[in-house]
């Protein structure tokens, strides 16, 4: 006869308790702004005191941790999704990335800013954080890797490229499409500089 394992509920109930401090960071975030995150606000939303969250998280900056690796492993879910193995060029799978990467930034301006910039003075997300965004870069990696992209300096360009017209995006037309729809010309342009083959795909000239 099989035996169930035992549970561990005591785990359980931290683990649930952490999930539901961190969304209600992430509440306070979007709303008021990542900067203003504050242990009272986010104890105040999960019914507890101040003092109480300590035994969760040590400090705020550990709240701002776990909702950092908390955004990059979302994403890393979303990269892992894409099916790029159907892209017949190196073009049309970097529009792939691309527009994958862009419409995820832009939706949640607080998760963008934790994710992709200094936001919060004194906050450097710990290894084990940081661990779901390299595993992001690595996986893009090797990927256009199977497209001859293999050039440190074009990947740094790449992302540096996508991540400019994401902040263009976000400070001028926050909820529109200005700078969305200039994604894929980007790339082309990045593509173009690279010597890479058209996609035949695209009607427009290159």
């Amino acid at each position: 006869m099989l035996v169930a394992p035992n549970r561990d509920r005591n785990a359980e109930r931290r683990e649930a308790t952490r999930r539901e401090i961190l969304a209600a960071a992430w509440a306070v975030a979007r709303e008021r702004g990542l900067a203003q995150l504050t242990l009272r606000e986010v104890a105040l939303r999960v019914g507890m005191r101040a003092p109480s969250l300590y035994t969760h998280f040590a400090s705020k900056n550990a709240i701002y941790d776990a909702m950092f690796a908390d955004a990059w492993t979302e994403y890393l879910g979303v990269a892992r999704s894409e099916d790029v193995a159907r892209e017949s060029s190196a073009r049309s799978a970097l529009k792939v990335y691309a527009g994958s990467f862009f419409e995820f930034a832009v939706a949640d301006l607080a998760r963008h800013q934790l994710m992709n910039q200094r936001t919060i003075p004194g906050f450097v997300p710990s290894p084990e954080a940081y661990g779901p965004a390299v595993e992001v870069l690595d996986l893009f990696r090797a990927r256009i890797a199977g497209f001859g992209i293999t050039s440190a300096e074009d990947v740094d360009l790449c992302t540096a490229l996508i991540g400019g017209l994401v902040d263009a995006q976000l400070a001028n037309d926050p909820g529109g499409n200005r700078w969305g729809r200039l994604v894929d010309r980007a790339i082309d342009m990045f593509a173009d500089n690279l010597g890479l083959p058209p996609d035949h795909s695209d009607p427009r000239p290159h």
